[in-house]
């Protein structure tokens, strides 16, 4: 972005945002590609207890690893980078983070939505905006999304071991979490009881879990219930 007239569009376009950021209900944040903050709205400087040109001096790693958890940037940022690619005008990405706010050691909830906010001339993404808006105080709102993540990150980490399941045995993997005994999930499948007996000890085999709980977990993560 050597470019002067592509850098005073750059210019030209930030101050159209920063003209009405206060006025707007949340954070609003440009970034450049790379995902390094060209500019950010006072409302957020002031949360994370910063200025302007120290977080602008920030590299992407540094200030997503100074005020964000990985874990839930682990699911976003592949999601970003496709929102790039598709390089849509109608297009917008709505996700939720854990931001860690000045002077406090627990993170805070915010859900964010992201769009591409400049293209160059030949109509390629060069910086992208998002606005940010904390949901703590709506408790129920902050339990989901914790409840998500944690689903997410277990759908993740379990991939390789769901992927051993067969057909059958994801459908008795499903009859499990909702509690059916064998004889019911024989009736409801049309197999013998037996089969089903022989499923269920093979899904915990390939799982490595006798434990209810995780076998719940895994029928939610992967959609099943």
């Amino acid at each position: 972005m050597d470019d002067p007239s592509l850098q005073d569009e750059i210019r030209n376009a930030v101050a159209g945002i920063a003209a009405v950021a206060n006025e707007l209900p949340g954070v609003v944040i440009v970034h450049d590609l790379v995902g390094t903050v060209i500019w950010m709205s006072p409302r957020g400087l002031k949360e994370l207890g910063v200025k302007l040109e120290d977080v602008i001096g920030l590299t992407a790693e540094q200030y997503y690893a100074e005020y964000f958890n990985s874990e839930d940037a682990k699911d976003y940022v592949p999601k970003l980078l496709g929102l790039l690619e598709r390089n849509n005008n109608e297009e917008y990405l709505t996700y939720f983070q854990q931001v860690r706010l000045s002077g406090q050691e627990d993170w805070n909830w915010h859900m964010s939505s992201t769009k591409i906010f400049l293209r160059n001339e030949k109509g390629q993404p060069i910086l992208t905006i998002t606005m940010s808006f904390p949901i703590d105080a709506m408790h129920h709102m902050a339990a989901k999304a914790a409840r998500l993540l944690e689903e997410n990150n277990f759908l993740h980490r379990n991939l390789n071991l769901f992927g051993k399941l067969s057909k059958r045995e994801r459908e008795v993997l499903s009859l499990m979490a909702l509690g059916k005994t064998s004889s019911e999930t024989a009736e409801e499948l049309f197999i013998a009881q037996n089969t089903v007996e022989t499923h269920r000890k093979n899904i915990k085999q390939k799982l490595n879990t006798s434990s209810y709980y995780e076998i719940c977990q895994y029928a939610r993560a992967f959609d099943l219930i």
